[in-house]
């Protein structure tokens, strides 16, 4: 294993405060990619072909930009790409909130940001219609001076996120190492064994026999609830690992292939890179420029 890369950032958020928001006018990217302890909202607007990398996703963003991260291990970056604005406007808001089950945010009133805390530790990118939505909110919580309001304000901006429809997860589960959950028993079960043995061979007749369905029933029960077909699906698990690999291992492309049950290196580096739009050692080389950890 190599030495990590990834800088863990100390945020200014301190023991005592419940926000620390950051607003910026700037004409370029420069942080690198990271990671820190405490949730983070991050708005961006005005930076038309920035390209945003969290976990092993990796796209390039518009005028508008708003993500949630609430994993500690989720690395992630904006890094200039293509963008000639010269005023790109970005607002960055960290916080630690108690989710646990006996706190106020398990209660009834939160439980749609509770849900939404959930889905972001993969990182959670919200469509146009929710940043307009909330937008003016962000725009002036800086301004606002007492603590008490601004904590009013940014409770009200999470809880029209958690309502909207739209918002789209962006790193793999395998990647984030994040703990598959389902609300169907039978989804879980596969989920789970998938997870335990995407290094070896996985048969559509075992799955189904997990699920206690034929082959051609579960098949179509699976698109359903995961929204993707089962090849899909098991491609981007082996991919998030694979992903995994190449960031924290020395092992070749070649090595990790295998190692995630691509029995064919070209066919694996044709994958990644239809997948991930970049080869497998573009994308190690890419993590592996100075990362830090917030």
């Amino acid at each position: 294993m190599v030495e990590s890369k990834v800088i863990h950032e100390i945020t200014q958020l301190t023991g005592k405060d419940v926000l620390y928001i950051a607003e910026r006018h700037k004409k370029e990217f420069t942080y690198p990619i990271h990671n820190h302890k405490v949730f983070e909202l991050n708005f961006v607007e005005h930076a038309p072909g920035v390209r945003r990398i969290v976990g092993d996703s990796s796209e390039v963003i518009g005028d508008y930009d708003l993500v949630l991260i609430t994993s500690p291990d989720l690395e992630h970056v904006w890094e200039q790409g293509d963008c000639t604005s010269d005023d790109i406007h970005e607002v960055t808001i960290h916080f630690e909130f108690d989710f646990s089950e006996n706190s106020i945010f398990s209660r009834n009133p939160f439980i749609s940001i509770q849900q939404m805390m959930q889905e972001a530790r993969k990182g959670l990118s919200f469509p146009m219609d929710a940043i307009m939505r909330v937008y003016q909110q962000l725009n002036t919580l800086c301004s606002v001076k007492d603590g008490f309001y601004a904590f009013q304000q940014f409770l009200t901006i999470l809880y029209e996120l958690s309502k909207c429809d739209g918002a789209h997860t962006l790193a793999s589960s395998s990647f984030a190492k994040i703990e598959v959950t389902s609300d169907s028993r039978r989804v879980t079960k596969v989920k789970n064994y998938i997870e335990q043995n995407y290094t070896k061979e996985i048969r559509l007749t075992t799955l189904a026999d997990l699920a206690g369905m034929s082959p051609s029933a579960f098949s179509r029960f699976f698109k359903l609830h995961t929204g993707r077909n089962l090849s899909e699906y098991i491609i981007d698990q082996r991919l998030g690992y694979a992903s995994r690999m190449l960031v924290d291992s020395t092992n070749s492309v070649s090595e990790i292939s295998y190692a995630c049950g691509f029995n064919n290196l070209s066919n694996f580096n044709r994958i990644f890179k239809k997948r991930k739009g970049c080869s497998p050692s573009e994308f190690r080389e890419n993590y592996h420029k100075t990362r830090i950890i917030v």
